[in-house]
């Protein structure tokens, strides 16, 4: 089936290299797979669980996740705790090493609970990414980074997928939250060049007027007045993880993951009625957009505290 999707790979690492050829490493591991017009970019979290940031990138930049479950460990569950707090479709992965009745007492009481369960069967995994598509989104183009580096003849290169609208070559857009602007000077799609590209593909854009010593993960590339930026994060209720066995309260020192971006945060609420944070540095984010506080420094259980839905300021439209 044509289309695009990106996917995440996580709880067994060494599965993502079996469905794709490897691509940008780093850490997290992208590799990548071209059928009959159909472009699959699988993310695996390389250096999950020394750090948790990776997982949450992974699940960041992906439409879907395969969530492969061959053993119950401690990584597995604080794998697991993320996974339900995001939104997007999982899928069920069970190793040969792990019961039914097992798996489903690991996953009872959670929306995992429910999710479509498959056996670890390669060539099965190949066909149902086959037939995944990312969804459609419409309106200003909006490209998050996921790594950039410079390349001899060509200039600055940032990577990353298309999550909303359409990107064009000669496009001059905004790198998001700095107020630094930049063009497109050419676009590739694996490794083929474009003049444009559509919501979930993943691009190589080559971008004048930036060095690439000044591109970040997280970074967004975004028509001026699309996205907001700034150090201070309203949301609503805060969805907490059942299993987080931390203190997270206000006045605390956690993290927050916004898109691909994770930065340390102050707590000023944390609460059923509403989350508010101050960042340490500007991120660029979106009413409507998640935000996860994470708590790095807990000795027990899941780093992840609970998820809100971002919204406008007080006193703002």
């Amino acid at each position: 089936m044509p289309g695009s999707v990106t996917v995440a790979v996580v709880g067994t690492p060494g599965v993502a290299k079996e469905l794709g050829k490897k691509g940008t490493a780093s850490d997290i591991t992208l590799y990548n797979e071209v059928r009959d017009g159909h472009a699959a970019t699988l993310g695996e979290p390389t250096q999950f669980p020394e750090k948790l940031a990776p997982l949450l990138v992974a699940l960041g930049m992906a439409d879907r996740c395969l969530l492969i479950v061959s053993e119950l460990s401690r990584p597995v569950a604080e794998t697991i705790a993320t996974v339900e707090l995001s939104e997007m479709p999982v899928t069920v992965v069970r190793g040969a090493g792990v019961g039914e009745a097992e798996l489903a007492r690991a996953l009872r009481g959670s929306r995992l609970a429910s999710a479509p369960t498959v056996p670890l069967d390669l060539p099965a995994l190949r066909a149902t990414v086959d037939g995944w598509s990312a969804p459609e989104r419409e309106g200003p183009v909006e490209v998050p980074i996921d790594h950039a580096f410079p390349v001899k003849g060509v200039g600055t290169v940032a990577l990353g997928v298309v999550r909303r609208g359409t990107v064009r070559a000669h496009e001059r857009l905004r790198l998001w939250p700095t107020a630094t602007p930049v063009e497109v000077r050419s676009i590739q799609v694996h490794d083929v060049d474009r003049k444009e590209a559509g919501c979930g593909e993943r691009v190589g854009l080559a971008l004048k007027e930036v060095d690439a010593g000044q591109l970040a993960r997280g970074q967004v590339l975004a028509p001026e007045g699309t996205l907001r930026a700034g150090t201070e994060l309203f949301g609503g209720p805060l969805v907490r993880c059942p299993y987080y066995r931390g203190d997270a309260r206000a006045g605390a020192r956690l993290h927050a993951a916004v898109g691909l971006q994770v930065v340390p945060a102050s707590v000023d609420e944390l609460s059923d009625r509403a989350v508010r944070l101050t960042l340490d540095r500007p991120v660029a984010h979106d009413v409507g957009d998640p935000v996860i506080v994470l708590d790095l420094s807990v000795p027990v259980g899941p780093r992840v505290v609970g998820r809100s839905t971002l919204g406008a300021p007080p006193g703002t439209p």
